[in-house]
């Protein structure tokens, strides 16, 4: 697994420079094009009784505020990239989590960060973290908040196992082999034993791909697992966390494990997440 391309989501409520610079970081580390994409979809939310003229005449004001926020965007996006060939840059009239998921068809790892607090669950206007993680079929590192510059010094890998984890740990192996100290910690969820044999295998599995990994079990301590992940992650200083991203989805509802759900809420870490 190598990256040779990277996609960048741009939130169009949110200044694009961070999560570009942020991005363009990964991309020069792994000699790999840089993607933005910026897309938001325009919504009436009037009421069915209203005359339709009304509706169009809202549906164009909107549609007219989105493509001029995507204007703005695209010229903070040159700003950075310059004359960089291998930046480029896609828009969309659509809804968020859909358009990334077309156009993660063209990279082999999509970054991503949390939203402006005044359109946190708007998905109409940014993307649905869980939605996204479920239908890319590519892993998305959730950037910190912050956007703190990306070390991968330190990574924790929160083993389950299951295909979710396997895949996560194949997914994040650039970021694992230029990783100086990996951690692959196994909660006991299924015995003690079969947690150790268990990370015990992912540690061989890692150090034959030129890994420098070891594996320790991790004790929730009457807390959940997720909690645990946290609170061990930062008592080692990870920069990084990699895990699977497991749960189902039933329409626009994504319904997760607790400890996928608590990663997406530690903005404290960079995280991997593959499903």
């Amino acid at each position: 697994m190598i990256y040779t391309t990277i996609l960048v989501q741009l939130d169009i409520d949110a200044p694009a420079t961070p999560r570009l610079l942020f991005a363009r970081q990964i991309a020069r580390k792994f000699e790999a094009d840089l993607i933005a994409v910026a897309a938001a979809e325009p919504s009436a939310l009037v009421s069915p009784s209203e005359s339709s003229p009304l509706v169009a005449e809202v549906l164009r004001y909107r549609t007219h505020e989105i493509e001029e926020r995507v204007k703005k965007l695209k010229e903070e996006f040159l700003d950075v990239a310059g004359n960089d060939a291998r930046a480029s840059w896609r828009a969309e009239l659509d809804d968020p989590t859909r358009a990334v998921a077309l156009h993660a068809r063209a990279a082999d790892l999509v970054i991503t960060g949390a939203p402006a607090a005044s359109v946190a669950g708007d998905y109409q206007r940014t993307v649905d973290p869980g939605a996204l993680v479920l239908s890319l079929g590519r892993p998305v590192l959730f950037a910190a908040d912050g956007l703190a510059a990306f070390k991968g010094e330190r990574v924790m890998v929160a083993w389950k196992d299951c295909r979710e984890s396997r895949r996560a740990v194949v997914d994040a192996m650039p970021f694992l082999r230029n990783a100086k100290e990996v951690t692959v910690f196994s909660a006991a969820e299924e015995g003690t034993l079969a947690a150790r044999d268990g990370a015990a295998d992912v540690v061989r599995f890692l150090m034959k791909h030129g890994v420098k990994a070891r594996s320790q079990l991790l004790e929730s301590e009457g807390i959940s697992v997720g909690e645990s992940i946290v609170v061990e992650a930062d008592r080692i200083g990870a920069d990084l966390i990699v895990a699977g991203g497991y749960g189902r989805s039933r329409f626009r509802e994504w319904a997760f494990g607790g400890a996928t759900r608590s990663l997406l809420k530690s903005g404290s870490f960079h995280r991997l997440l593959s499903n």
